[in-house]
């Protein structure tokens, strides 16, 4: 049974006329992003029922923030709405994700939309927002590089109360995907491994606690702890840390652990898995270099709920080089062309490597690799100002059930602030 978002925000407004309206207003504000998307999927298989998916589509995006009332416990609301429409897709080209499938005709459906409305109330530096989420932790990353951004629903608060520290606590219930108009349950999702989830249902209790504390103006420190009920329990550690060589030349680090273990045994057959990654990136004048490395460890692959952004340093476009026992090597090129007086500018290139992944017994090892460039251009000045566009290339290719895959993205976005 589907909960109802819109009770505490219909709380918070019905409570709302015996309070100031001041701050409620001043601090708000209105974005409103058009984006158009072009996207094209060659599957690289002339003997594949599909071999290629080929989809077009434009989308807008609105957000009202609200600001909070004055008093003690300050309240306000916050409402997103999405539509997009699609521009063109046939029923042989359907499927990248862009839209809806349509199951009747095997295409995409014409159009969707969404809508979600959260309310919230502030307490000195802490915030409890219940409704509509769009979670942003290394235990829960939302998908936002489509049209419309993943929605989640359920319950968070988050507080500033101590200098330099944020802690986090929430309960999420169900999850609308980007490319859906409809509140589901979630699933789990692990990488290419000899033991598979066996999921009986989807899960709707999905709980995290944890942290950031600034140790030090450039030393950042996490601690998350994750659980997807009756499927996974997941803890993760992490750090990142910048070190200025001098006024043109800093060194940045990023270390990240997980560990995913089994939440009881009713809904799948094993999850165990031992996920380290790390980054080094040198920058110097636009210039930025980075090289990665990433380690699966355990019997399975890095679990994370399906849909999402699981927060590894070698998750790329289309490949998360997360399945077991693999071991992944990422070089990574950007150039931010303002340092050559062309502002707005900037261009990346990277090139990951996954090698040593178990396939099951009998089976040779899985390896892959992924080549991702990206060239972007955002306006400057002028009627267009802040419009921009971005030409995405990918490369894949593997021995996985995943196969091999080009790909070409468009996207043409445009943000308005009222």
């Amino acid at each position: 049974m589907k909960k109802n978002i819109f009770v505490p925000s219909l709380l918070a407004i019905a409570i709302m006329p015996s309070v100031s309206f001041a701050d409620f207003l001043a601090d708000s504000k209105t974005e409103v992003e058009a984006t158009n998307y072009y996207m094209n999927t060659d599957y690289r298989n002339s003997d594949a029922a599909q071999s290629k998916s080929e989809e077009w589509a434009q989308g807008f995006n609105a957000k009202f923030e609200s600001g909070f009332t004055e008093g003690t416990v300050g309240v306000g609301v916050d409402v997103m709405a999405g539509a997009a429409f699609k521009l063109d897709s046939g029923d042989g080209t359907a499927g990248t994700g862009l839209l809806p499938e349509d199951r009747s005709s095997g295409g995409s459906q014409d159009n969707f939309t969404k809508l979600g409305v959260t309310g919230k109330a502030k307490i000195s530096n802490t915030v409890l927002r219940v409704g509509a989420l769009t979670p942003e932790m290394p235990v829960l990353m939302y998908y936002d590089e489509l049209l419309l951004p993943q929605v989640f629903r359920g319950v968070d608060i988050t507080s500033n109360e101590i200098d330099n520290l944020t802690l986090k606590a929430g309960q999420i219930t169900q999850v609308n995907d980007a490319n859906s108009s409809d509140y589901t349950d979630m699933t789990v999702s692990i990488g290419e491994s000899r033991n598979v989830v066996n999921a009986a249902r989807n899960g709707d209790q999905f709980r995290y606690l944890g942290g950031d504390y600034n140790i030090h103006p450039n030393l950042l420190t996490s601690y998350y702890y994750a659980e997807l009920e009756n499927y996974y329990k997941q803890h993760f550690l992490g750090a990142s840390y910048i070190h200025h060589i001098d006024n043109n030349q800093s060194l940045v680090a990023d270390i990240r652990y997980s560990r995913s273990t089994n939440d009881g045994t009713k809904y799948v057959n094993n999850i165990d898995n031992k996920a380290f990654g790390a980054m080094l990136t040198y920058l110097n004048s636009g210039h930025a270099v980075g090289l990665g490395y990433q380690k699966m460890g355990g019997d399975t692959g890095f679990a994370y709920l399906e849909g999402t952004n699981p927060y590894l340093v070698n998750d790329v476009l289309i490949g998360s080089f997360s399945s077991a026992d693999e071991t992944s090597w990422q070089v990574r090129y950007d150039y931010d062309f303002a340092n050559m007086g062309v502002d707005g500018l900037s261009f990346m290139t990277r090139y990951v490597k996954g090698e040593n992944i178990d396939r099951g017994a009998g089976l040779s090892e899985g390896h892959e690799w992924e080549r991702n460039t990206d060239v972007a251009y955002v306006m400057q000045d002028g009627p267009a100002k802040d419009l921009s566009l971005t030409l995405r290339n990918s490369t894949y290719r593997s021995n996985l059930s995943s196969g091999n895959i080009d790909e070409v993205r468009l996207i043409v976005s445009y943000p308005l602030s009222i």
